[in-house]
């Protein structure tokens, strides 16, 4: 029988991965490579890295798995069985995905989430391009370098390590970290205490920062913050609200939404109607999505064009 290629934008399953070679035998290109994650139906990473496989004329697929969060350690072991290249990770899996490969990076060790793993002779190392991806998009968005930025920091899960992490390696002015368990804030900015012990320009107001999830000490904070930054998953549903109050958004700020979707997320309409300047997460897909590609393939990345598919 005739081999077909499947639809990339087809939505794989932890049941699909125990039968793999069975639903796959007349898939070709074959799929190598996916996105883990609860949801991920409203991924672009397939889109992204599939235009980028068929620009270098790779010979496989990039497909999306529906995975829970208890079914992660199952799925991951499957992978590392069927002669697959590499994986993203997107919410919930990037912390809790260190509990099921072999090795990881060292960054990605003192981040302490993985969103990318590579997958050699069946062992799955896991890396995190998280941060350099988001330095690069907040560069191409609004043409300023996170060391000359005071930023408030909403979430401190996976991406919000990567992304405070990469704050403290470019020594950025500030630091300030909001999270709704308001420890798991203060754990991160512990960690990073180093990176912030010597004196910068701005002001009187500590460098680096925990703060608990109020209105009150966002209010308190946006005088002396230039970029906020939301790595919660708040806005992948419309029907979301901001994660921050749209009365405290002022045209100060530059607002960057880690959660992308078609259209604005209700934190970037608001920022835009604030007189703010703000950018969805899609450069950073595109930036994080581009340095993985070079971890799987040791080679170039073909940006070009995975920014035109993403258009």
């Amino acid at each position: 029988m005739t081999k077909k290629k499947k639809r990339a934008s087809e939505i794989y399953a932890l049941g699909d991965l125990q039968r793999w070679r069975e639903i796959t035998r007349r898939v070709e290109p074959p799929i190598r490579l996916g996105v883990l994650g609860d949801p991920v139906a409203h991924s672009l990473s397939p889109q992204i890295q599939n235009a980028a496989l068929k620009h270098d004329k790779i010979d496989m697929q990039y497909a999306a798995f529906q995975i829970a969060s208890p079914e992660l350690g199952a799925a991951l072991k499957l992978i590392g069985q069927h002669d697959f290249v590499g994986l993203n990770l997107t919410v919930p899996h990037k912390s809790a995905a260190l509990d099921h490969v072999d090795d990881v990076d060292l960054s990605a060790r003192k981040i302490g989430a993985i969103n990318v793993i590579a997958v050699r002779d069946g062992n799955l190392t896991g890396f995190n391009t998280d941060g350099l991806g988001f330095s690069r998009a907040i560069r191409e968005e609004f043409a300023v370098d996170l060391r000359d930025l005071r930023v408030l920091l909403l979430g401190a899960g996976g991406a919000g390590r990567a992304i405070a992490t990469q704050c403290a390696l470019e020594n950025c002015e500030r630091l300030v970290i909001a999270n709704r368990t308001f420890d798991k804030a203060k754990d991160l900015a512990d960690r990073l205490s180093e990176f912030f012990t010597a004196p910068k320009v701005f002001g009187p107001a500590p460098r680096l920062q925990a703060i608990p999830w109020e209105e009150a000490g966002f209010r308190y904070q946006i005088a002396n913050i230039d970029l906020i930054v939301n790595t919660t998953p708040l806005g992948l549903s419309r029907s979301d609200a901001p994660p921050l109050p749209a009365r405290l958004l002022a045209p100060h700020l530059l607002i960057y939404d880690t959660v992308y979707v078609r259209g604005k997320t209700p934190l970037v309409a608001a920022a835009l109607e604030a007189g703010a300047r703000a950018a969805g997460g899609l450069s950073m897909l595109l930036h994080q999505g581009a340095l993985s590609f070079q971890i799987w393939f040791e080679r170039e990345t073909p940006i070009e064009a995975m920014r035109q598919a993403l258009q």
